[in-house]
């Protein structure tokens, strides 16, 4: 199973965003293939100082897949081919 593990924090519209493209791009994927987990920048020092000027940050099982601006063609793309 894949990871997807999407780094953002409360009143973000970027993450809001990147929220809605990646519910979007896994519903589309066999269910189970992959596994969402959403983390805050506001709940973990150590996620604010790594990401706070890059989120939301997508990490797919734990390595960077893109920060800022969730392409749903890449994300796409990058989840079938781990799945």
């Amino acid at each position: 199973m894949t990871t997807l593990t999407l780094i953002g924090k409360p009143d973000c519209h970027l993450c809001d965003v990147a929220h809605e493209v990646v519910e979007t791009v896994v519903a589309e994927l066999p269910d189970g293939a992959v596994e969402v987990e959403e983390l805050s920048i506001a709940d973990d020092p150590a996620l604010y100082a790594q990401w706070w000027e890059k989120i939301p940050v997508v990490l797919i099982d734990g390595r960077l897949h893109g920060h800022w601006r969730v392409s749903p063609d890449r994300l796409r793309t990058a989840l079938s081919a781990t799945s």
